[in-house]
């Protein structure tokens, strides 16, 4: 089993693609080698699969947090399934994940969220959903500051809260008040909640 983010830049054509192509490309560039593993294509809109499908949520959320910090942002869909052809590049890859991730991210625009998952198990899609669109209330408002801070601490995950300020040049008071206004113990309760679905139903 496996998992693939599929997405796109919200509102790309208001930016000047040169400012955020490559950002882009930096972002994705930590899932694995292009094209096979990510692939920015159509301008905007771009494809990674995350191996581990436990990772998935909180890549797609790091994805997020790194756009929302250069004041962008993405409609993406994660998809669950199994992987029955690999291409040479990733949109030429196929199976059950692909097709899972392709086809929510079609409904995305009209369900007005910027992110969704769907494994084909209604119970935990329609679980999962509902609390991913209650964590968007508040991560589809993260500003510059508090976007920054939740890269720095899903990348660094050891790092204590003094040696999250000394990265982001503040202090441990500053970083606190950051890790509240982006809310960031609840994504991770989500994140293990997330985990242990997605570790029951690989178990099906």
């Amino acid at each position: 089993m496996t998992s693939v983010i599929t997405g796109d830049i919200i509102d790309s054509r208001k930016q000047k693609s040169k400012d955020w192509v490559e950002g882009l490309k930096k972002i994705l560039s930590v899932f694995g080698a292009s094209p096979s593993q990510w692939e920015v294509y159509r301008g905007d809109e771009f494809q990674v699969e995350i191996k581990n499908p436990e990772e998935a949520l909180l890549s797609a959320v790091l994805i997020k947090a790194h756009l929302r910090a250069i004041k962008l942002d993405a409609r993406m869909s994660i998809g669950f399934g199994d992987k029955t052809y690999e291409g040479e590049k990733i949109s030429e890859s196929y199976g059950g994940a692909f097709i899972n991730s392709g086809e929510l991210f079609e409904t995305l625009k009209k369900q007005k969220v910027t992110l969704a998952m769907r494994t084909g198990d209604a119970q935990i899609d329609e679980k999962m959903n509902l609390m991913i669109q209650l964590a968007l209330t508040f991560m589809d408002s993260w500003l510059v500051q508090s976007a920054e801070f939740v890269v720095s601490a899903i990348e660094n995950p050891d790092f204590s809260q003094e040696e999250l300020g000394q990265q982001l040049g503040i202090n441990q008071a500053a970083v606190s008040r950051r890790q509240k206004r982006a809310q960031f113990d609840l994504v991770m309760n989500l994140d293990r909640y997330f985990r242990t679905e997605i570790k029951q139903f690989k178990a099906l």
